[in-house]
């Protein structure tokens, strides 16, 4: 199906459920409001000579109808391009040209940044602010005058729903290098939706997701997954953490997707204990790897709602699923599973691989490869990257990982994030974990830095209070060994993080390998 079909089906479940409330403008929609809208918009864009497989690019904070855009963009067979505001403008600009982007729309809170995306991108040829006037951009209401959702035309589409048109170019994260563009199909798309939908469905008859994380990132296709289920998208115009939580009890929210750095951030926040979140079936943790022992206590905390996925941006969001009766039984029986991200999806087909394609054996680490619908097409424009990836008849994800003998799957680290350190591989997210096992660490980034006998050390980078790296290297030495604890250990306020709110491992590094061509040693 297309993307915008799996919105209709929750429509169709039933359209006068409330489809969106947007916190921050008080907006209210009901699936036959949101969907009429969209038809609306999509009518809007066609008048304005918005072409069949067009790209547009949506750029500001989230708000409700940033997500109605993405609809009506889909519903006219459109390309969604995600801008993320917390690039760097050049970073954007360089993206933009890529891609050759020519629709955006923003919200006026952006007008500064947008103007100069215009300055930098000549492929950028309309402009529709969202929620006014801005010189001569006009506003959405405006750009839509004089036109119904009766004058929208509907695509051709095929019996099978146009599965190899394009529902966007999504950046990868750029954290060694200039984003590639992912380009998505229908078929991928969709296999991620019912994926991820058949995962999360089913736990209760009023579902109800929050929405904190970008609507323009991993937060739009999730709140599109859990809209096939019929689910109201609870709408806060950013992540809080004591808004988050105030937000569970107030809607009864049921389903809420974090990365696990902002579920840190809600476990030390001092509303955690003043809520109640017995309303939740579904708190889904993607993005990252998540510390076992902070996953155990947000077991203890949110109830037996905890679950995982594994994924990546050509193979989207749900490669390995880790549900939440998994993660609630192992948090009591067997607390070393909960660093698995679970198993493998119905989906897709996931082996583990040396550099020369030969198949690892159980128990043994290997780069993550994957075949299957859910992988993405190909990158935008770059051939021999995507050759370089899909080797051997697979998708290599470049990350590291094991099965267990139940066949739950353990990222270990990525490829490049290994540290050889004497000759030993020492896996980081491994060390990672063990450090926050550690009640005073909040956060740790571990990482090889040059040493002059052993080639490369394991350092450690972490947020803590209360503790010294003393301690934190004599407790991960008893947990993993000499080999694989940290050396040297740094105190710092915060972790920076990338636009994709990923670590920066290559920010921190930098201080420690300079302008080397290579990172290792």
């Amino acid at each position: 199906m297309r993307a915008i079909d799996y919105f209709d089906r929750g429509h169709d479940r039933d359209p006068s459920r409330l489809a969106i409330i947007d916190t921050e403008s008080g907006l209210k929609l009901t699936f036959a409001e949101t969907k009429a809208l969209s038809e609306r918009i999509a009518a809007a864009l066609q008048k304005h000579g918005f072409e069949n497989q067009d790209l547009l690019g949506l750029y500001g904070p989230n708000d409700g109808m940033l997500l109605v855009v993405v609809l009506a963009m889909w519903r006219a067979n459109g390309k969604w391009i995600p801008v993320n505001t917390r690039n760097a403008i050049e970073a954007n600009a360089a993206y933009i040209n890529y891609v050759r982007l020519k629709w955006m729309v923003y919200h006026s809170s952006k007008a500064d940044e947008v103007q100069q995306l215009k300055d930098l991108c000549p492929t950028l040829q309309h402009f529709v602010c969202l929620d006014q006037r801005m010189g001569d951009d006009p506003s959405l209401e405006e750009f839509m005058a004089g036109v119904s959702e009766a004058d929208f035309v509907e695509p051709e589409t095929d019996a099978f729903g146009n599965l190899m048109d394009m529902v966007g170019i999504f950046p990868t994260g750029g954290t060694t290098g200039p984003s590639k563009g992912a380009n998505v199909t229908n078929l991928g798309w969709g296999t991620m939706i019912e994926t991820a939908a058949d995962g999360m469905g089913g736990r209760t008859d009023n579902p109800v997701a929050l929405v904190s994380a970008p609507i323009t990132h991993a937060a739009g296709p999730i709140a599109l997954s859990t809209m096939s289920l019929g689910a109201t998208q609870v709408i806060l115009p950013g992540f809080d953490a004591e808004d988050v939580l105030r937000t569970i009890e107030e809607y009864k929210v049921t389903h809420m997707y974090l990365p696990p750095t902002a579920m840190y951030q809600c476990l030390a926040s001092p509303e955690i204990g003043k809520h109640d979140y017995s309303s939740l079936k579904i708190f889904i943790l993607v993005g990252s790897p998540c510390s076992p022992e902070k996953l155990r206590q947000a077991v203890d905390i949110f109830g037996p709602c905890m679950c995982q996925a594994y994924g990546q941006v050509e193979c989207p969001m749900i490669v390995a699923w880790f549900p939440p009766e998994d993660v609630a039984r192992f948090a009591k029986e067997a607390p070393e599973k909960l660093a698995s991200c679970g198993k493998p999806t119905r989906s897709i087909k996931v082996t583990l691989m040396d550099d020369d394609g030969q198949h690892m054996p159980l128990g043994e680490a290997g780069e993550i490869c994957v075949r299957g619908a859910l992988v993405t097409h190909s990158y935008f424009e770059k051939p021999e990257e995507t050759a370089e990836i899909r080797k051997f008849g697979w998708h290599h994800t470049g990350d590291v990982g094991k099965f267990d003998a139940d066949g739950y799957l353990y990222i270990v680290d990525r490829k490049k994030d290994m540290v050889v350190s004497g000759g030993f591989n020492v896996f980081t997210a491994e060390v990672e974990a063990a450090v926050t096992e550690l009640a005073a660490v909040r956060e740790a980034c571990v990482f090889g830095i040059p040493h002059e006998k052993w080639g490369e050390q394991v350092h450690a980078v972490v947020v803590a209070e209360g503790i010294t790296g003393e301690e934190i290297i004599a407790y991960t030495k008893q947990r993993l060994g000499g080999v694989k604890a940290p050396k040297s250990v740094e105190f710092i306020d915060a972790i920076p993080r990338t636009a994709a709110g990923k670590m920066d491992k290559k920010a921190l590094r930098k201080k420690y390998w300079g302008d080397a061509q290579r990172m290792v040693n």
